[in-house]
Parts: C-alpha cells; sequence; structure tokens
C-alpha cells in the first residue's frame, strides 16, 4: 500500500486524511500543534454558509478597502506599507476580476456539495459540534446595499443555491431577537452553523480510529522530491512518502515552494469573540438563526445554549497573531447594538489568519511535480467548502496510489 502524508491539521487536513483513510490509503496526518484544529479552524464565525459564496473580486470591494485604509476599526482593513507579497497578490486579485461571476458560482456549487460530505460524516463518527440548521439571514439596512444582494442571489441561483429576500417584518419573524431598523434581508433556510473546533477534533480522532498515523507537535522543516516521491523532514526524522498533501494553510505558499509550485496564498486576518451566555436572560436575549450583517461584514452563530460566536472582518497585514482591541470592540459593539439584553461581561477574543488565494478559489488537485498534490486556501469559506474539496482531492490521490 502506498504512503501519503497530509500535511496540515485544520479542517482541511483532517477532512483529507479522513476521506483518504476511508478509500484505504495509508496516511499519516501531521500538525505543528499538540492537537488538531488550533489555528484557524479554531474559533472562526462557525457558519457553513453557501450563502456566503460571493468572490471578493468585485470594484465594490476595492472601492471599501480605499475608504476604510484611515479607520482602525475598518470592517476591511488594507495596511499600507508594502512587501512584494502583498502587491504579487492583488495583482493576481485584480486580474481575477472578470471571472467574479464564473467563480461565485462555481463556490456556489462546491459548497452545496460539501453539506453532504460532512452531514454524513458527522453521523457516521456521531460528531457533535453543535450543528444547528436554522438558517442563515444576511441583513441590510440601506436599500443600495440590499439591491446589491439581489444580484448575488441571481449567480448564487445559478449556482444551485436558493434563498429569498425578506421584508423587515417577516426578518423579526424569523429572528425576533433581533433589535434595529432595516430596510430588508435575504434567508436561506438549507445553510446551517456548527464549531469548527469540535467537528475536526472529532473527526481526528475518527481519523486515528482508521489507522492514521497523526503526528501531533511535528514541524516540517524540510520538503524535497526524490525519485518520483516526496521526502518529508520532521526535524531529524526524515520519511520517505509516496505522495504528499499539502493542507497547511498560511503555511502553504513556502511548502509550495519548496517543491516547485506557486501557490500564492496570503493571511488575511480575521477575528472572534465568543459571548458565554451564562444566565438566562442572555440566553433568551442572543439569536437562534445565524446572521450576516452586510455593512459590517460580521457573522453571528449561536453555538450550543450557552455561547454566541460573532466574527469577521479583514485584515491585510502579512502573517501577524496579535489580537488588537480596536478590532475587537465593532465585534462588542455589534452584539450590544443588535442584541442589547445579551451581558457582554464574559467574552473570549480571537484572532486567526484565513489563507486566501486570489481568485478566491482554493487550489485542489496535483502540483507540478509528481505525488504533490494540494488542498489549500479557501479563505473565509474553509468550513464551507472543506468536505467537498477533500473529497475532491482524495479521490485523485486514491487513484494515484492504486497505480
Amino acid at each position: 500500500m502506498k504512503r501519503v502524508a497530509v500535511l496540515g491539521g485544520g479542517i482541511t487536513g483532517v477532512t483529507t486524511a479522513y476521506a483518504l483513510a476511508k478509500r484505504g490509503v495509508d496516511v499519516t496526518l501531521v500538525e505543528r500543534h499538540r492537537y488538531a484544529a488550533m489555528e484557524t479552524s479554531y474559533a472562526n464565525g462557525g457558519q457553513l454558509s453557501a450563502s456566503h459564496a460571493e468572490v471578493w473580486n468585485h470594484k465594490a470591494t476595492l472601492w471599501n478597502a480605499l475608504k476604510w485604509m484611515a479607520r482602525r476599526d475598518a470592517p476591511l482593513l488594507l495596511h499600507p506599507w508594502p512587501s512584494w507579497h502583498k502587491l504579487s497578490w492583488f495583482a493576481q486579485f485584480l486580474a481575477a476580476m472578470p471571472d467574479y461571476e464564473r467563480n461565485t458560482i462555481a463556490t456556489a456549487r462546491m459548497a452545496i456539495a460539501a453539506r453532504e460530505h460532512l452531514f454524513a460524516w458527522a453521523q457516521e463518527e456521531d460528531i457533535d459540534f453543535d450543528h444547528r440548521r436554522a438558517g442563515i439571514l444576511h441583513i441590510y439596512r440601506e436599500r443600495a446595499g440590499f439591491e446589491r444582494a439581489a444580484g448575488v442571489s441571481r449567480l448564487l441561483a445559478r449556482g444551485g443555491l436558493q434563498r429569498r429576500a425578506v421584508t423587515p417584518q417577516e426578518m423579526r419573524a424569523i429572528e425576533p431577537a433581533l433589535a434595529g431598523d432595516f430596510y430588508g434581508g435575504y434567508y436561506t433556510d438549507s445553510d446551517s452553523t456548527g464549531d469548527i473546533h469540535k467537528f475536526t477534533s472529532g473527526l481526528a480522532a475518527a481519523c486515528a480510529r482508521l489507522g492514521v498515523a497523526c503526528r501531533y507537535g511535528a514541524h516540517v522543516t524540510a520538503l524535497a522530491r526524490e525519485h518520483g516521491k516526496v521526502r518529508v523532514s520532521l526535524g531529524e526524522d526524515s520519511t520517505l512518502f509516496d505522495a504528499v498533501v499539502i493542507c497547511a494553510g498560511t503555511a502553504s505558499r513556502a511548502m509550495a515552494a519548496s517543491l516547485g509550485d506557486h501557490v500564492n496564498v496570503y493571511p488575511v486576518k480575521g477575528y472572534s469573540i465568543t459571548v458565554q451566555l451564562d444566565d438566562a436572560g442572555s440566553r433568551a436575549a442572543a439569536p437562534c438563526v445565524s446572521l450576516l450583517d452586510d455593512a459590517t461584514k460580521l457573522v453571528s452563530s449561536r453555538l450550543g445554549e450557552d455561547r454566541l460566536r460573532v466574527a469577521g472582518t479583514a485584515e491585510f497585514n502579512g502573517v501577524n497573531h496579535d489580537i488588537r482591541a480596536d478590532r475587537i470592540r465593532p465585534l462588542l459593539a455589534w452584539v450590544e447594538q443588535c442584541f442589547p439584553d445579551v451581558n457582554t461581561r464574559k467574552v473570549i477574543p480571537w484572532a486567526g489568519l484565513r489563507p486566501m488565494l486570489p481568485a478566491m478559489l482554493p487550489k485542489v488537485g496535483p502540483g507540478k511535480a509528481q505525488g504533490v498534490y494540494y488542498n489549500t486556501g479557501h479563505g473565509h469559506l474553509g468550513w464551507t467548502l472543506a468536505a467537498a474539496t477533500a473529497e475532491l482531492v482524495a479521490a485523485q490521490v486514491a487513484a494515484m496510489a492504486k497505480d
């Protein structure tokens, strides 16, 4: 049996290892942390959101980035100092703008396909991840945003996703806890939410039961092609594999370069807060339906009965894990504005680096060299897309393993 190394123990790496193990492949999962799902898959917004499949390669994104550059609390913050990585990434981002419609449709289709696999795996492995099938409600305070969303809805429909426009009265019927004045919204009842960390940890345990060799606390120090195979060095330990699948998030770019590939992943920082709903009043006042506020670029998800996750913002500032108070403050303010009776005394802040490719589509499939594969660059939709891309790349690797 041929041996395959999966590099990275976040949502994409663990789903890839699982999909390969289910196909009978001899898999080694390598993760630098002591446990799975300890970086970007730790505390994201929680949304399994095909309705959020619109790619960012649109003039509205550029306008907002320029407009907000002077605001430290801006939903999208582009730090002005240049780097070659940032400049090359944005050049490719601009070049992908003509593909905005096609890539949005492709992302929606991928997100819909992912649901089937993820839900089936959770059921088969008995994984409790606070899954809630209550849909996602997109909210708009102004007419311009609502009308632009109508065009996005038409694109999503071409990808197979149906979401419907709702009035302010219908919005409050869907989520009675929501406070404020709104022009309208869009509701996708087929979307859902869940705790990415719980799911990934549970699936990692399932991988171990299936015979996956889980190498936690192992740092990849070198990768090298060798006689049609790939040598993976973990410090002084060096092993030759028939194939590797790089699922290493923001580290994927450097790994790819060592194997002769250009995978231009940029680390786009996002923030979240987890509000502990410790009292009955807060639990009653918190939303049960997941929300996406387009103006503030924030999402919320109810995780179980006693947690409310609020996440969002995008910060282009290189590899930087700092949790800044001025970036957390808008998330708290949003909770206080939209759900004023929720007690925000106990809040856990977090920041993670989304691995984002310029065209906003993940890199899934083979590299230039024999035995090198990728499943990375999912950006803000890793939780939503991972099960589908894992199946795609696992099928390719498994076919190679049979040859």
